[in-house]
C-alpha cells in the first residue's frame, strides 16, 4: 500500500515545517536587529517640551520679565531712563496721599458697577430676543455683535461725535428734533455726566458680546424642560425664573467675570473720549498710571499704581469667582 498524503517536502505544510526547523529562517533571523533598532529609536525620541520651548521663551520675554520688572520698579524712583534707587514704600504712601489717584479709584469702581449691571442686563434681554423663532434673528445677532469687533478707540471717536455739545449735531440734535430740547447736555464736558457717558459708550460696544455668551447658554437649555413646565401650567416668567435662569449660571459667571475685569482696567475709551476730564471727573486708575508714566515721567510711581490695580483686579475677580461658582452648584 502506498503511504497516505503527509507533510512531504513539496506540500505547503511541509514547506512551513521545513522553514520552522531550518536554523536562521525564523522572525529573529529575518530581523536580528529589530529589538535593538526599536530601542535606539525610543532613546533618540525628541522630548515633547522642546516643541513648546520657543513659545515659553517668547512668553517669558514679553510677559513674565516685564511683569516682574514692574514689581521691582514699583519700589524705586525710576524716571524711565538712567539709574534709579530704591525708595521702599514711598510710592505707595504717595498714592494714599494723591487725591487724584484716590478719586480715580472711586471712578473706576462706579464705572465698573455701571458697565457690569447694564451691559449684562441688556445682553441678556438681547439674547432672549434673538433666541426666539423670529425670521431676522440671524441678522439681528450680527448687528448686535458687530460693535464688539470695532476698535475701542474708533468707538470713542464715534461717540464723541454723538455727544457733540452743539444743538444741531449728534444726540443733542436728535433730542431737539423730537421736541426734547430741554434734555440736551454737554455730555462729555459736564463733570457730573462725563463718567456715565463713557459707561454708556462701553455698554453699547460690548452688550452684544454678552449677548453671544448668554445665547450660547440658552442654546444649552433642553427644550423638554420648557415643554414639561408648560404642561404643568407654568407661564413665561415662571419658566424663565425656574428653568432658564438656573441653567444660565455658567454663562452668567463668564459674563460677570469678563465685564468686571474689563471695567476695572478700562483705558482706551476713557482716554480717547475725555482724557480723564473734565478735571478728574472721569479719571480711572488706568489713565492715572498712564499719565504718571508717559506725561510726568514718574515710572516708579506709575508701576506702583499698576501693581495696586493688578492686585485690586485679582482680589475682586477671585471673590467674585468664588461666589459665582457657589451659585452654580446651588442653582
Amino acid at each position: 500500500m502506498s503511504p497516505g498524503p503527509g507533510p512531504g517536502p513539496f506540500t505547503e505544510a511541509g514547506t512551513v515545517a521545513a522553514r520552522a526547523n531550518t536554523p536562521g529562517t525564523g522572525d529573529k533571523a529575518r530581523n536580528p536587529a529589530g529589538p535593538r533598532r526599536t530601542r535606539w529609536r525610543r532613546d533618540r525620541a525628541v522630548p515633547s517640551w522642546i516643541f513648546v520651548a520657543p513659545a515659553l521663551a517668547v512668553y517669558a520675554v514679553v510677559v513674565l520679565y516685564p511683569s516682574l520688572a514692574g514689581v521691582v520698579y514699583g519700589f524705586t524712583d525710576w524716571s524711565g531712563v538712567g539709574a534709579f534707587s530704591f525708595v521702599g514704600l514711598d510710592n505707595f504712601r504717595a498714592l494714599l496721599d494723591d487725591d487724584r489717584a484716590l478719586e480715580s479709584v472711586g471712578n473706576t469702581f462706579l464705572l465698573t458697577v455701571a458697565v457690569v449691571v447694564v451691559q449684562n442686563g441688556i445682553g441678556l434681554l438681547l439674547a432672549l430676543g434673538v433666541h426666539t423663532n423670529i425670521t431676522s434673528r440671524s441678522l439681528l445677532r450680527v448687528v448686535f455683535f458687530a460693535p464688539a469687533v470695532v476698535s475701542p478707540v474708533m468707538v470713542a471717536f464715534l461717540w464723541k461725535y454723538v455727544y457733540n455739545p452743539d444743538d444741531g449735531a449728534g444726540l443733542n440734535g436728535v433730542l431737539g428734533a423730537v421736541g426734547l430740547g430741554g434734555l440736551r447736555q454737554d455730555w462729555l464736558g459736564d463733570p457730573s455726566l462725563a463718567l456715565w457717558s463713557v459707561a454708556a459708550m462701553v455698554v453699547w460696544q460690548y452688550a452684544g458680546y454678552s449677548m453671544v455668551i448668554f445665547l450660547a447658554g440658552l442654546e444649552g437649555v433642553p427644550a423638554e424642560l420648557h415643554e414639561a413646565a408648560r404642561i404643568d401650567g407654568a407661564g413665561t416668567w415662571q419658566r424663565f425664573r425656574h428653568v432658564t435662569w438656573p441653567l444660565l449660571a455658567p454663562a452668567l459667571t463668564i459674563n460677570l467675570m469678563l465685564s468686571t475685569i474689563g471695567g476695572l482696567k478700562l483705558f482706551d475709551q476713557v482716554y480717547a473720549a475725555t482724557n480723564g476730564g473734565p478735571g478728574s471727573s472721569s479719571e480711572t486708575l488706568s489713565t492715572v498710571l498712564y499719565k504718571e508714566a508717559f506725561v510726568y515721567g514718574k515710572f516708579g510711581y506709575s508701576t506702583a499704581v499698576a501693581l495696586v490695580l493688578a492686585l485690586f483686579v485679582a482680589a475682586v475677580s477671585l471673590v467674585q469667582l468664588r461666589f459665582l461658582r457657589a451659585r452654580e452648584v446651588t442653582a
